[in-house]
């Protein structure tokens, strides 16, 4: 009914009560038991003057009414509202580091303070300066983010809160000029050469690599194992970063491929790998195989030994050459060593490898012992 819904926009009591009586259409016990209605009991066989009257006074009932709403309505604008009293402008980017040709975006807005009441910040559970300035050493690289709330006042004293979260990159820093030979870049085919890969500005996460002539694996934090395919064929790496969604290519460079350099062939005396020379008897009888390396200081790299053979010289200076299939010292080769006689020299050749590349060679030259 009309009463009702005047009565739920006053908010005083008192008002309720007074505009209640004024506009009630109850009809008394005496009337209800004659059957008659409100009207009937108003203004049945009442004077027209005396009717006019009643009108009249219950259109003055009602304009208070609706004039106590008004002042409800009037005295509660606002009351949920934040008062401000200064404005500020602020540039908010999406990022203040940019590659020639990306386009900066910003955000430019108008936002209004109350400097009379600062509100309460918290960040990651702690609550912070009341000024707003936070500050934090970086952690560790990648996309990491920190989140909290503000609490602040209305007009009507009521708390109001407003969650946040942002988010935050760290790169590796500098460390100095970066120096880099042009003719030296050199992957060796069939082998799984380290890389490492970073953009500068980029997070690890978020740079991506792909190569031509080969296969390429990912090992993270920026570490990458390159196999090119074949020798003789550049192979190409092409780096890419995402920013926001958007796939950025940032450099092609290429490498060189080439086939493992030839081994060494050694053999294991103690901790030392012994590559020719003067050996002591007891060493030359212990020696059981054959093996070869790269060890050049830069890489080191073994090599499988398939084959290889001595030659020894009788007293009358003819070879006799021994033939080892594998990578051991055969028992024929092995009773030579124990009947050499101190000064007594012998050599290991045609020795036929394979590397991790899977190419097979016959290694030039010769080791030479000399028995101590």
């Amino acid at each position: 009914s009309y009463r009702e819904r005047i009565l739920k926009m006053v908010g005083d009591p008192k008002q309720q009560e007074i505009i209640s009586s004024n506009l009630t259409t109850e009809v008394p016990k005496s009337a209800r038991a004659l059957g008659k209605n409100w009207q009937e009991y108003m203004f049945e066989d009442m004077p027209v003057a005396a009717a006019i009257t009643l009108l009249s006074k219950l259109q003055s009932d009602v304009r208070y009414a609706e004039g106590e709403v008004l002042h409800t309505l009037v005295s509660n604008i606002d009351v949920k509202d934040i008062r401000v009293n200064r404005l500020d402008a602020f540039v908010i980017p999406e990022k203040t580091t940019l590659y020639p040709g990306e386009v900066f975006n910003a955000d430019i807005v108008m936002a209004a303070v109350d400097t009379t009441m600062q509100p309460e910040i918290y960040v990651n559970g702690s609550k912070i300066n009341a000024n707003g300035k936070y500050s934090f050493t970086a952690g560790g690289v990648g996309e990491h983010s920190f989140s909290g709330y503000l609490i602040t006042r209305n007009a009507a004293g009521e708390t109001m809160r407003r969650d946040f979260l942002q988010k935050y990159s760290v790169i590796p820093a500098p460390t100095g000029a970066t120096v880099a030979a042009d003719l030296m870049n050199v992957l060796y085919a069939g082998f799984q050469n380290p890389m490492s890969v970073s953009v500068p500005g980029v997070p690890a996460n978020a740079v991506s690599v792909s190569m031509s002539g080969g296969s390429l694996v990912a090992k993270g934090d920026g570490h990458y194992v390159a196999t090119p395919a074949a020798v003789g064929k550049d192979v190409v790496f092409t780096v890419s970063a995402n920013d926001k969604g958007k796939t950025r290519q940032m450099a092609q460079v290429t490498f060189k491929v080439r086939k493992l350099p030839d081994p060494t062939p050694y053999v294991v005396v103690g901790s030392d790998r012994f590559k020719g020379g003067n050996m002591p008897k007891a060493s030359l009888v212990a020696m059981d195989q054959l093996h070869a390396a790269i060890d050049d200081g830069l890489l080191d790299i073994p090599f499988k030994v398939l084959s290889f053979e001595t030659v020894f010289f009788d007293d009358m200076g003819n070879s006799i050459p021994i033939a080892s299939e594998g990578a051991s010292f055969s028992g024929r080769q092995k009773d030579t060593f124990r009947k050499l006689s101190r000064n007594k020299r012998f050599y290991v050749r045609g020795v036929k490898a394979i590397g991790p590349d899977g190419i097979q060679r016959t290694l030039p030259g010769a080791m030479e012992f000399i028995v101590r």
